[in-house]
């Protein structure tokens, strides 16, 4: 298990779209033995950055088998779309993968929000965002139940129909972490509040910051200690050269690799390719880049790298940036 209580914890989130799964297996255990301390990828049928029409890996099953090959790293998705599965399903199949990794499965959570996904498979979208938002906390009490040991079950006018569901075997760990991903500042950041473990939010900074804010109040008004919940920071692109240009370079070339994405593209059904969600340059560069969330108290930093994987910068994150953020913090 990695050191819960190191000064800066590194994750790999390798996106699982356009990729062969010999090269996806290969770069979770690369970054596990590179020192990440926690593996994620994102929970997509479809890609959401370049084509949607293009391939995905589906990841509760993708990241069992990683839990079956590794031996340190945590385990998550970044984050379950909540609208795939029934919630006491999901409880199930994150402590099917506590067990496969002897106690490291992250149950990482969210709303969920592609809708072309949703009406490929067949999946009710909802209405609206708020409607998903209702359905998310609904799911969160059924796993939260579950993953206690209790036998949960749905109130009459849920969307669900879960009625006194059983968890047996129970978890490894005595509490399963989870982690709930977004930013939605009346919704949101309360059930971060009142639920989870773990925030994860993405870059650039200053939004950041103020949705931390926010989360802070609603920890306030519920009485819950609000450095009990680990703050994660997902850094969508990260590539690391001698140079900004080369690292740059790197990165169009990357993203061109996953269904012809650009910079500031959005394509309809995307996520886009902000160009202000790249970290990128030569490792003093990236560690300055990076130095204003460790200020702000982020100690559990998630690096998004695009398929094939890049070997340079997850090599040069982990051995020549690393360091420097851990000085920052001592």
């Amino acid at each position: 298990m990695p050191n819960m209580d190191a000064p800066i914890k590194l994750g790999a989130n390798l996106w699982n779209q356009y990729v062969e799964w010999p090269r996806f297996l290969e770069g979770m255990l690369q970054a596990e033995d590179l020192g990440y301390d926690s593996l994620f990828t994102w929970d997509h049928v479809y890609p959401i950055v370049g084509s949607w029409e293009g391939p995905a890996f589906e990841t509760y099953t993708a990241m069992a088998a990683v839990a079956a090959h590794t031996k340190r790293a945590t385990i998550g998705h970044l984050v379950t779309a909540n609208t795939f599965r029934n919630p006491a399903l999901v409880a199930k199949m994150i402590t099917t993968i506590d067990h496969i990794s002897n106690g490291r499965a992250v149950l990482g959570i969210g709303a969920a929000w592609m809708e072309p996904e949703h009406t490929g498979f067949g999946i009710e979208f909802g209405d609206r965002p708020g409607t998903r938002l209702r359905w998310l906390e609904q799911s969160l009490k059924v796993n939260t139940g579950m993953l206690a040991g209790e036998r949960p079950s749905s109130a009459e006018a849920d969307r669900y129909d879960v009625a006194e569901a059983l968890n047996l075997p129970a978890p490894i760990q005595k509490r399963i972490p989870i982690l709930i991903g977004g930013s939605g500042p009346k919704v949101t950041l309360r059930l971060v509040a009142q639920y989870a473990d773990m925030n994860n939010l993405g870059n650039p900074i200053e939004p950041l910051v103020k949705s931390d804010a926010i989360l802070q109040e609603h920890c306030a008004r519920l009485g819950r200690d609000e450095t009990t919940i680990e703050r994660t920071v997902e850094l969508q692109r990260v590539v690391i050269r001698d140079t900004r240009e080369a690292a740059l370079a790197r990165e169009a070339e990357l993203l061109e690799l996953n269904g012809g994405a650009k910079d500031d593209e959005v394509r309809p059904g995307s996520a886009g390719v902000d160009s202000d969600r790249i970290i990128a340059g030569n490792p003093d560069e990236v560690a300055e880049q990076l130095k204003p969330y460790v200020e702000a108290g982020y100690r559990h930093l998630i690096c998004g790298f695009p398929p094939p994987y890049d070997d340079e910068t997850m090599r040069r994150m982990a051995t020549e940036v690393r360091p420097q953020l851990e000085a920052m913090v001592g």
